[in-house]
């Protein structure tokens, strides 16, 4: 009853195969054109599903987004019936991946679900305003398998690409990995393959970018478990199922995931400090805290002018760099659109527990600073050297100031803080 590989997956609403017992039974949102608010998309995304048919079981892998249900079922039943349903593999349980699956359980409620331990109490969640109880749920990690008679189900462990709950499911006997959103992108074309639809290159890279690089790390730990695999065909949740040369795509995240500039001095700690100044006063303020760093051995340090460049060249920069120092005026009672807009690019990548520090020159009321240092709590930056106003000019001795904090910050870098020894008895 399916169709060919490679044809049309919009008509008449039959599950497309995709290597033999296995089936594609996913939903095609064209017109979409934002995703969780963040991100484009130029020509929609889809929805995959996935139902893999052994000799004594049919297991679902995933459902679809809640107002595509209809075409899933469609699709789901053009291969199956539902009591012969004996597993139900959630992935990741964000919304258009489990949308369909309260339905699915009451068609289906002989099935187990198989999930991530981190999983189990986002499922509770998910069924908690249809008030349905919990059906029967198996938490699987790295290695667990299921058998659905001459096929096999093992799960791969690969947390917080992008939510701590997900995981991807290889099918051994077919070499065929169900990666959730991993290798996935917002691209929609009916044809379905790689090697059929059109030049999706961009969308990979740009949902590679603003999905998975904040979690570079848990990246190459997935790719530590996926390298070493057969793979005959790499089956995502969203865009092209990737059967042509499916390895090129483990080798692109690789790459994505590992450092991306070169760096010239590994022994040394990289600080990088950003400014913008309107009168010239945060920016001398910035230059004595550069040259106050640069009296510590072992700290490189760079200096940057946003009124230069575009916040986003920056980001590279950012991530490899072991701390920030970020100067602003004050206009308005805030700081300058520059600073929050380098800021604001960093929710892409990740810089939890590197070294952060504000400063800069203020006329009335010099609030840029505290706001600067909030932020960059937000951001799980370390914050060890409180911030540096200094109303208008900077004097000699406020520049001093500001190089013993450049100084500061290095020792920080560098592991060679003066420990402060407690008088217990002022305490008292």
């Amino acid at each position: 009853m399916s169709k060919a590989p490679g044809s049309s997956a919009g008509e008449p609403y039959l599950a497309v195969e995709i290597a033999p017992g296995v089936h594609w039974v996913g939903a095609l949102d064209p017109h979409l054109r934002t995703f969780d608010i963040i991100l484009k998309t130029a020509n929609g995304t889809s929805y995959n599903a996935y139902v893999v048919r052994g000799e004594t079981g049919v297991a679902v892998i995933d459902t679809v987004k809640e107002s595509f249900a209809d075409d899933f079922f469609r699709r789901l039943e053009s291969v199956a019936r539902y009591d012969e349903i004996t597993t139900i593999v959630l992935n990741h349980l964000e919304p258009d991946h489990s949308g369909a699956l309260p339905e699915l359980l009451k068609r289906a409620p002989q099935a187990r679900v198989y999930l991530s331990s981190r999983a189990q109490m986002m499922l509770k969640a998910l069924l908690k305003p249809s008030g349905e109880k919990p059906p029967e749920y198996i938490p699987v990690t790295t290695d667990d398998t299921v058998d659905l008679g001459g096929r096999t189900l093992r799960f791969l462990h690969t947390p917080y690409l992008h939510w701590p709950d997900t995981q991807c499911t290889y099918l051994e006997e077919d070499a065929i990995l169900f990666t959730g959103d991993v290798f996935g992108c917002h691209f929609c074309d009916g044809r379905l393959f790689n090697d059929r639809v059109g030049d999706f290159r961009f969308s990979f890279e740009y949902y590679y970018a603003h999905i998975m690089r904040p979690f570079r790390e848990y990246v190459l730990d997935a790719m530590a478990l996926i390298e070493p695999l057969a793979l005959q065909l790499i089956a995502p949740a969203h865009g092209p199922i990737l059967r042509h040369q499916p390895r090129d795509y483990v080798l692109r995240y690789r790459e994505l995931a590992s450092p991306r500039l070169f760096n010239e001095a590994r022994s040394e700690k990289t600080l990088v400090v950003f400014y913008i100044s309107a009168y010239g006063n945060t920016r001398r303020m910035a230059e004595a805290l550069a040259a106050g760093a640069e009296r510590i051995d072992g700290v490189r340090v760079s200096l940057y002018d946003l009124e230069g460049g575009e916040s986003g060249i920056f980001t590279d920069l950012i991530e490899e760099a072991d701390g920030i120092a970020i100067g602003s005026p004050t206009i308005n009672g805030d700081a300058v659109r520059p600073i929050w807009d380098l800021l604001s690019s960093l929710t892409t990548v990740n810089i939890k527990g590197k070294l952060g520090a504000a400063f800069g020159s203020y006329g009335w009321s010099g609030e840029a600073v505290r706001l600067i240092e909030d932020r960059l709590r937000g951001l799980k930056l370390r914050l060890p050297v409180d911030g540096l106003r200094v109303k208008l000019v900077p004097a000699a001795d406020e520049l001093e100031h500001c190089r013993s904090l450049g100084e500061s910050l290095a020792r920080h870098l560098t592991g060679q803080v003066e420990h402060r020894e407690i008088d217990m008895a002022s305490l008292a």
